[in-house]
């Protein structure tokens, strides 16, 4: 039985990234997006990629500034876990790594979602998918960040889900994870991008959920040669990878930062709202999804891991 908290998670609208008017809160200099893409409202919903009702065409994304030689160019997709993170994570890999960046998550989505030959039934149009974004852009590192979504609004997972059919949830999404690497390692060709799977932090309905898609994700790495990124291990506690907390310890980045340290007097840092206990902006949600505008110490925490991967292994020359 699902918590009774988490009624008021489905009914609060917890769109990763979808916040309120940034010119209503406090912003991160860093918290303009540079490479927005067009997407369209969706509804509220519990889960972190909220499936949009309507869906348009994005606008091809646009890399940041020219990197220096030697510097890697990344692309990250993903769902809404990325929509959120966006921003932040281009900042930390343009200022850390130098890199070229572009971005392309979708809110609502999975990983069938990239895959091309999914036509209709994908939430992701043809332009974004991971291999055409590979063969336009010709990135080094493909970061992929996906929390696992399987409703009954994610169209390509053909009405598998978790909740009805573990069994065949898991088979699929391994199955999927195995086609997205070949359709990207074939559109890079001889310029084979480095895969990084970005490992999720705990699931607060369904421990052990996310417990299996993080040791699927680290499997496929294993398979093709690919990275994991432990992100979510900077948002668990130190003494338990999988349970839940809306508070950690803050770090003594966060401490030098008190933007990034919420209570100090406990000397601990919000990584959730009080009414959403799945996603990391600590800004309000709204219906249109965009990157979040606020500080949010759980964003910057999963951005500098992914950004340690990318330059330390992914990128290692």
């Amino acid at each position: 039985m699902r918590k009774p908290w988490f009624v008021g998670v489905l009914l609060a609208g917890v769109l990763l990234g979808a916040c309120q008017d940034p010119a209503t809160r406090t912003r991160d200099p860093a918290a303009v997006p540079s490479d927005p893409a067009s997407v369209s409202p969706e509804p509220r919903s519990s889960s972190p990629g909220a499936a949009p009702t309507t869906h348009r065409r994005s606008a091809a994304p646009s890399p940041g500034p020219t990197a220096s030689a030697g510097a890697p160019g990344v692309l990250y997709l993903g769902d809404s876990l990325a929509v959120e993170s966006r921003t932040v994570l281009g900042r930390e890999l343009r200022e850390r790594l130098h890199a070229t960046y572009t971005s392309a998550p979708h809110p609502g989505t999975t990983l069938c979602d990239y895959l091309e030959g999914t036509g209709e039934r994908s939430l992701v149009p043809a332009g974004d998918k991971a291999a055409a974004l590979v063969r336009a852009r010709r990135p080094d590192v493909v970061v992929l960040q996906f929390w696992g979504n399987s409703w009954g609004y994610t169209p390509c997972m053909d009405g598998i889900t978790h909740d009805a059919s573990p069994t065949r949830y898991f088979q699929r999404y391994a199955a999927d994870a195995e086609r997205l690497t070949g359709q990207i390692a074939a559109a890079g060709g001889a310029r084979r991008p480095r895969i990084v799977w970005v490992l999720q932090g705990p699931d607060p309905i369904a421990p052990d959920r996310v417990r299996r898609v993080n040791a699927l994700y680290e499997r496929r790495a294993a398979a093709s040669g690919d990275l994991v990124a432990g992100a979510g291990r900077a948002v668990s506690p130190a003494s338990a990878r999988y349970a839940w907390t809306r508070y950690l310890p803050c770090t003594a980045y966060e401490r030098a930062h008190p933007d990034y340290c919420t209570d100090p007097a406990r000397g601990r840092t919000a990584l959730h709202r009080g009414d959403d206990h799945l996603h990391f902006c600590l800004a309000p949600t709204t219906s249109t999804p965009r990157p979040c505008p606020v500080r949010s110490p759980g964003i910057l925490r999963i951005a500098r891991e992914i950004t340690r991967v990318v330059g330390e292994r992914a990128w290692a020359r």
